[in-house]
């Protein structure tokens, strides 16, 4: 009996161990996640800091709130000489101010009115009229895309079409603002990677999709066309031969050439595929517009019609002589 008390005991101990090892674990995991969420929040902060004001034009809506008073609460249309009707208040000059500043002599016009004491509003710009988002480049649409409420990168390429088969991965936003600085975002990454990238889109900004390479494999190919250079990655001529899913039996891999656009007109130049495939060649380097072409050898295609004919009539004969 004394023996199996000192078993609970212990099996006691040990589960109380557990279970201190377990709290220890979970409190850790905690303080991880919070120290992280606090790191995000801080670095979202930073990037909402750093977008600059934007200033308050004709044709803009901007929704107007008074705090505790949703009868002076409205949306307000600026109309051309940059003037909201408040209402009771009447009219504010906001043309050219920014949302606070907007706010601010909303509030000082309650006040000297006398309709309130001590008057708290806001001021949102809901809808940009005079100043949208150039979306350029390999989309489907491109043009002039006017901001109206909050929207992201993906959003505003999207307005436009999406974009077209010889786009990039690569897309250039460059702030109204701060044209020397634009910034980069790769679009092959997951969708939510690109949202959270901190991109900030702001009226006036210009969003330009890149265009991608093309090179093109021509000639005596089991799948001629062409092929895009992803990201301006590197594509050589065996790569370009793979894509094109390798030659026919009557390619003559001696007689390929490339054709090559530069400043002094198209060059054609000569290619030594069959080495370069059996690697006693180094390996060619394309650039966007070449145009690799394999032509057909009639001696091959000659030789592999007689085969043909002879397999043929083989088979003739063998199905005669069953009968």
């Amino acid at each position: 009996m004394v023996h199996m008390v000192t078993r609970t005991e212990e099996e006691m101990k040990r589960t109380d161990a557990v279970a201190g090892r377990a709290v220890t674990f979970i409190m850790l995991v905690f303080v991880a996640v919070l120290t992280t969420t606090q790191a995000g929040l801080g670095q979202n902060a930073a990037t909402n800091a750093q977008a600059p004001a934007l200033h308050i034009s004709a044709g803009d809506l901007l929704a107007v709130d008074v705090f505790d008073t949703p009868e002076l609460s409205a949306k307000l249309r600026v109309d051309e000489k940059g003037r909201i009707a408040v209402p009771l208040a009447g009219d504010v000059t906001v043309g050219g101010l920014t949302a606070e500043q907007a706010a601010r002599a909303i509030e000082q016009r309650l006040s000297d009115a006398k309709i309130l004491k001590s008057p708290q509003v806001s001021v949102f710009i809901q809808e940009y009229a005079t100043q949208g988002v150039s979306v350029l480049g390999e989309v489907k649409n491109p043009g002039v895309y006017p901001v109206l409420g909050a929207h992201g990168l993906l959003d505003f390429i999207s307005l436009a079409g999406g974009v077209t088969p010889t786009a990039a991965k690569t897309v250039t936003i460059t702030h109204k603002g701060d044209m020397d600085h634009p910034e980069t975002v790769q679009l092959n990454s997951a969708p939510g990677m690109v949202l959270r990238a901190g991109i900030t889109i702001l009226p006036g900004d210009t969003i330009v999709v890149a265009r991608s390479g093309i090179v093109y494999v021509l000639g005596d190919l089991a799948k001629p066309g062409g092929f895009l250079i992803e990201n301006n990655d590197r594509l050589t001529v065996i790569q370009a031969v793979a894509l094109a899913q390798g030659t026919n039996h009557t390619a003559s891999l001696n007689g390929a050439k490339l054709i090559r656009k530069t400043s002094a007109g198209r060059q054609e130049l000569p290619v030594e595929l069959k080495n370069i495939l059996a690697g006693k060649r180094d390996d060619i380097r394309l650039e966007d517009g070449d145009i690799l072409f394999v032509p057909a050898s009639k001696g091959k295609a000659i030789a592999y019609r007689g085969i043909e004919a002879t397999v043929g009539m083989a088979t003739g004969l063998v199905a005669y002589n069953r009968f």
